[in-house]
């Protein structure tokens, strides 16, 4: 399997685990950390998958598609939580999320 038929999909998780990260370290930087901890971790958990997934598409991996559905998961739930936060006006979880369902969008996609 030639890693250039999945370029939008490993481009879409490199730049959500960018996303995911930058998110983690704005919401160490909130007043409350305390109701910050469930989108810290799921970014940090996303972020990881995201890496993951994009690393296994680039090797050509046969299990490139099972690690998608799981990624494509875990950024549905990162994008939920990050939602929540977004709408109390923090641009770092609106950003988040966006890329979250883009990632899941492509992971989708590339899964199917």
């Amino acid at each position: 399997m030639s890693h250039n038929r999945f370029l939008d999909c490993i481009n879409a998780c490199l730049a959500c685990a960018v996303a995911c990260n930058h998110c983690a370290t704005s919401c160490l930087q909130e007043d409350d950390v305390k109701i910050m901890t469930k989108c810290i971790q799921l970014d940090m958990e996303c972020a990881a998958l995201c890496r993951a997934s994009a690393e296994l598409m680039s090797l050509g991996s046969d299990y490139s598609k099972q690690l998608c559905r799981i990624c494509a998961e875990a950024c549905r739930a990162c994008a939920a939580e990050c939602e929540k936060h977004a709408a109390h006006g923090m641009e770092h979880c609106r950003e988040c999320a966006d890329a979250c369902r883009k990632c899941a969008e492509e992971c989708d996609k590339m899964a199917a």
